[in-house]
């Protein structure tokens, strides 16, 4: 196993296990909707045909493939993950699809100095979840040729994206997240950087310059039908978290709960399923010379 920071551990143990099994089972909801705020993130700040580089919690590898069509066989693409199975599933494709630009391996990039430099490093909501962000992205930045750009999505408040906050507030109206639990949590959370001052601050304390943030707003399908967006909502976000954490006690009412959640998402029923606006911020920095 390769080294995790200790305040990563937990972190680790859920992104392989409970939480690998429901982002494969919602994948197509995550990679197509979600992909889409990682095309405009690209499309803003596209890598050059031979960069090397670097995509941070790459999870199922798409993203990674994606790169590597844009950069070329004269280029490359490693992807990193925390988690293995999130590795072992990118892997598999990557030898599918035959891409021969493309490795990953698993790290923690707060606790890994990579050996190689890269021109390019792209996130798709891979750098929200380290206990310590600044160590993190000062790794990135170390592992960044001079003048090498990073780019990354991530969200924006969950007021901003009013499907997320909606479902959460209903849920709490029937449970409450405890405390303390047994099940392990995905560390500080989707949103620990959703304030602007929040992110430049962790990318020049890393010793990143030229921090730019872009707001990007773009609907994405959260569900075939209402019945399929309330089972995606209560297995993955803040709605599906507190459920998880409350264990037996939110299963008891279960049936409840998701009558609420239909409800309160009927909003956004439309013919070609169900649409919300999901808002993201699109961040740049460099590495200086």
């Amino acid at each position: 196993m390769e080294r995790v920071a200790a305040e990563n551990e937990e972190a680790l143990e859920a992104w392989d296990g409970v939480l690998f099994d429901r982002f494969l089972q919602f994948r197509e909801i995550v990679t197509a909707g979600l992909g889409a705020h990682g095309e405009a993130a690209l499309a803003a700040h596209p890598p050059q045909p031979g960069d090397r580089v670097l995509d941070i919690g790459c999870g199922f590898g798409d993203t990674s493939l994606r790169i590597a069509g844009l950069v070329g066989d004269s280029g490359s693409v490693l992807g990193v993950d925390v988690a293995p199975r999130f590795i072992e599933a990118a892997q598999a494709e990557a030898e599918e699809t035959r891409a021969a630009n493309v490795s990953y391996a698993v790290r923690d990039v707060q606790v890994t100095e990579f050996e190689d430099r890269f021109d390019y490093a792209f996130a798709r909501f891979g750098t929200m979840f380290f206990a310590n962000p600044v160590a993190a992205m000062r790794n990135v930045r170390k592992a960044l040729a001079p003048d090498g750009r990073l780019c990354m999505v991530v969200w924006r408040r969950k007021l901003d994206n009013d499907w997320l906050h909606r479902a959460e507030t209903v849920v709490e109206e029937f449970v409450e997240e405890p405390e303390e639990t047994d099940e392990p949590t995905c560390g500080p959370g989707p949103f620990s950087m959703a304030n602007a001052d929040t992110v430049s601050d962790i990318l020049l304390n890393a010793g990143f310059a030229e921090v730019e943030l872009r707001r990007c707003d773009i609907p994405i399908l959260i569900g075939r039908d209402l019945d399929h967006a309330v089972e995606f909502v209560t297995a993955i976000g803040p709605a599906g978290e507190v459920i998880r954490l409350a264990g037996e006690e939110a299963e008891k009412i279960r049936p409840r709960i998701e009558a609420a959640l239909r409800e309160a998402l009927a909003e956004f029923e439309s013919p070609d399923g169900v649409v919300a606006d999901a808002s993201t911020w699109i961040v740049s920095a460099s590495a200086p010379a």
